[in-house]
């Protein structure tokens, strides 16, 4: 059960005890990503990120911030998603004071130097690069792009080449003092807690002051460019984008409209596309794969956001099948809207989510993850527990009723990445 406070300079506080387990996992998140972010400014979220790992007052280079952990073993690192971003020290509990005091300090006290922003755009760039020329890593981009089009949700996280090397120091030391307020920030601490030494390793945090505390937490709940699922039915020409390029194998992303984060509805969508393509037996698995052979990887799922989500079937396969591909997929999505799942499938589906959710939680840093996100993005902050107690009420009906109201064809969007132009994919779709 985890426990929720107040330090003294604001920052929420999080702690999670987990069993049997020597790590301690340090995290501290703040509710900034990239859809908070201008068109002048795309990539500023991620580069701060970066930034943070290249100096403070007390360590003035990377090198005395990555040999200070390496030198105990533990494993650090910072993510930069659409609408948050995390950064966490994972270390044997005994070294937690080390984990306290360098995170703190990155976090309060980077000094983000003017040579070293310089020469981090060459490797951001580099990083922009890897994902462009990866196909599996490109689709998510070419997906994103066509279905939140000019909404920043569909920009790339880390920026554009161009915007990344027009970025300057100012902006960047500007985008951090706006947003990492300790007022914005949850500290969530799990794994092998001692809560006599909790106490004492919390004042790295509650007695550092942030540089600025601008911006309320409410900011986030409201101040972005909000996204709605348009319910024109246009032609497919208008609702497919190709990526072409030289590749053996394509890449597909088949978007549906989804559920926003908190909605009541989304423990049934989690059922439908475990039913779907959420494992080695699921429909899609079954029927693309195993009978007929025509792809490797195939899968769905959904993504959420505070106003919006989407739910999705990805696949990497033959670009010569690709419409017989798409057509069994099709095929698959009519019949579970107009058949009902049976009570077994069901059964199995909960019983499936069930089970990777407590693997899930058996390291302290998806503990970390999971409570803090919680906390970003529901009204309350919900267990493991209160999570498969719902799900455990989904009903055939329920799943149904979320699958004939989201997988609509002509609602689709399909992104691909293969050796085809727009035209030639548009020809084979079914």
């Amino acid at each position: 059960m985890f426990h929720k406070s107040k330090l003294k300079n604001g920052i929420t506080l999080l702690t999670v005890p987990v069993k049997g387990t020597r790590a301690l996992t340090v995290l501290a998140m703040f509710p900034i990503g990239s859809r908070y972010e201008t068109p002048k400014l795309s990539g500023a979220a991620h580069f701060v990120e970066h930034m943070l790992f290249k100096g403070t007052e007390r360590r003035p280079t990377s090198q005395d911030i990555t040999r200070a952990v390496d030198a105990v073993g533990a494993d650090y690192n910072a993510f930069t998603y659409k609408d948050y971003t995390g950064y966490y020290i994972k270390i044997d509990a005994s070294k937690q004071q080390l984990a306290f005091d360098l995170l703190s300090d990155m976090i309060f006290n980077s000094v983000f130097d003017k040579d070293e922003v310089e020469k981090e755009k060459g490797s951001i760039v580099e990083e922009l690069r890897m994902y462009k020329d990866n196909p599996t890593m490109a689709i998510d981009i070419v997906s994103d792009k066509l279905v939140y089009d000019s909404n920043p949700l569909g920009w790339d996280i880390g920026g554009t080449e161009e915007t990344v090397r027009n970025l300057t120091r100012d902006d960047l030391w500007d985008f951090y003092r706006k947003h990492y307020s300790s007022k914005n920030m949850v500290l969530v601490v799990a794994g092998n807690i001692n809560h006599r030494e909790l106490k004492k390793m919390t004042r790295y945090f509650a007695d550092r002051e942030s540089k600025s505390d601008v911006l309320q937490m409410s900011f986030y709940k409201t101040n972005y460019k909000t996204f709605v699922w348009s319910k024109e039915i246009v032609p497919m020409s208008h609702r497919v984008a190709a990526d072409e390029r030289e590749v053996d194998q394509a890449q597909i992303l088949l978007n549906f409209p989804g559920l926003k984060n908190n909605h009541p509805a989304r423990y049934a969508l989690s059922v439908l596309t475990t039913i779907l393509g959420g494992g080695m037996s699921s429909r899609l698995f079954t029927e693309v794969r195993e009978k007929r052979g025509l792809a490797y990887m195939i899968r769905s799922g959904s993504s959420y956001f505070r106003d919006t989500g989407l739910c999705y079937v990805q696949a990497g396969l033959d670009p010569k099948r690709l419409g017989e591909a798409v057509k069994v997929i099709k095929d698959e999505l009519h019949k579970i809207t107009t058949e009902e799942v049976s009570a077994q499938e069901l059964r199995d589906a909960v019983s499936s989510i069930n089970g990777r959710l407590a693997l899930h939680m058996e390291d302290s840093s998806s503990q970390a993850e999971w409570y803090a996100k919680q906390f970003f993005f529901n009204p309350r902050v919900r267990t493991p527990e209160q999570i498969m107690a719902n799900l455990k009420k989904v009903s055939v009906e329920q799943v149904q009723k979320i699958a004939r109201e989201l997988l609509v064809w002509d609602q689709m969007r399909l992104a691909i990445v293969s050796p085809y132009s727009k035209e030639k994919v548009l020809s084979l779709l079914p």
